[in-house]
């Protein structure tokens, strides 16, 4: 009987730890923690109300909409990649997500902190009984709910439509396609080859939600100051930088670059989010598993860096006139 403990145990056996336990305890631990804070806390109150408003707004919609669209175009179009185009599909459907979850929350956070901050929503808000950080913690908590739920949906279809195309691929190439279904055991399980397969986004899919996290957090820091345009436009220039800074760090620490282009590549690498740390393309491309240790040490990073971007939110909040 082939199951995802077997696959589960294949992947322990090649040394590397599966992820995919942690994955699951995560994602619990994470639902149980938004839950709990949404319906025991003020800034709760100001979390509920934004997550409906994100869900509710057409963004959000249209941001599914499109990245559905493309995952589904993308099981029909071929890659001409010689025998990875599944692998191709997958990189391609979770950079989707990616750039999909990055601008749902970064119009979010524009749309409800920056614009209730211009119209004077926000003072009528902070007249009830909540304070300037409830209001902060509230709008960044109801804004990464409603990013990962987008991610949750889709994701799954990503994994579906992958445990599809691996077998369509074979198909396309002439090799002996695997059953949809295994029967041995007279019952339908998953394919154990497809299932593999389609099992390697969901580490991606949780590094993809740390990035989001980041960058949200780092996109409401901004949107207490700025109105929307410069928001997004600073979160883009953050998002392509952070994805540099580790090349340009490693270029100028082998020598030859002036003192000054060393010294402002650090401290780029210092200030903004390394978000490169994230990507994991290399990984899809080439099939390598992504062991639970790194995932690990990317969450801890995630929430340092979370943590700093809403105190200094915080920071930029407290003296902010609202009149």
């Amino acid at each position: 009987m082939s199951s995802l403990p077997v696959i589960l145990a294949q992947t322990s056996d090649r040394g590397v730890q599966t992820p995919y336990g942690l994955i699951l305890i995560g994602a619990v631990v994470a639902a149980i923690a938004f839950i709990t804070a949404n319906y025991l806390t003020r800034s709760g109150t100001i979390a509920r109300a934004t997550l409906k408003e994100a869900i509710r707004q057409p963004v959000f919609s249209l941001m599914i909409g499109l990245a559905l669209l493309i995952i589904v175009a993308n099981m029909y179009i071929p890659f001409f990649t010689m025998g990875s185009d599944t692998r191709v599909f997958i990189d391609c459907g979770l950079q989707t997500i990616l750039i999909c979850a990055l601008l749902l929350s970064v119009w979010t956070a524009s749309m409800s902190v920056a614009d209730e901050i211009e119209g004077k929503t926000a003072m009528t808000l902070l007249s009830k009984p909540i304070n300037r950080r409830q209001f902060i913690l509230g709008k960044y908590s109801g804004i990464i709910q409603a990013a990962l739920i987008m991610i949750a949906f889709v994701g799954f279809v990503l994994f579906v439509t992958t445990y599809f195309k691996f077998g369509y691929d074979q198909k396309e190439q002439g090799e002996v396609q695997t059953a949809l279904f295994d029967m041995s055991a007279g019952f339908p399980y998953l394919a154990a080859e497809r299932l593999a397969v389609a099992l390697q986004i969901l580490p991606v899919l949780a590094l993809i939600s740390f990035e989001v996290a980041v960058l949200t957090a780092v996109s409401v820091a901004i949107s207490t100051r700025l109105p929307m345009l410069v928001n997004m436009v600073s979160c883009f220039a953050i998002f392509v930088v952070g994805h540099l800074t580790p090349v340009l760090v490693q270029e100028t620490a082998q020598g030859g670059a002036l003192v000054f282009v060393t010294f402002f590549a650090q401290l780029l690498a210092t200030i903004l989010p390394s978000v490169d740390l994230f990507n994991m393309s290399t990984a899809v491309s080439t099939g390598a598993p992504i062991p639970g240790s790194y995932l690990g040490a990317t969450l801890l990073y995630c929430l340092a860096y979370c943590t700093a971007a809403v105190l200094l939110a915080f920071i930029l909040f407290e003296d902010r006139d609202l009149a």
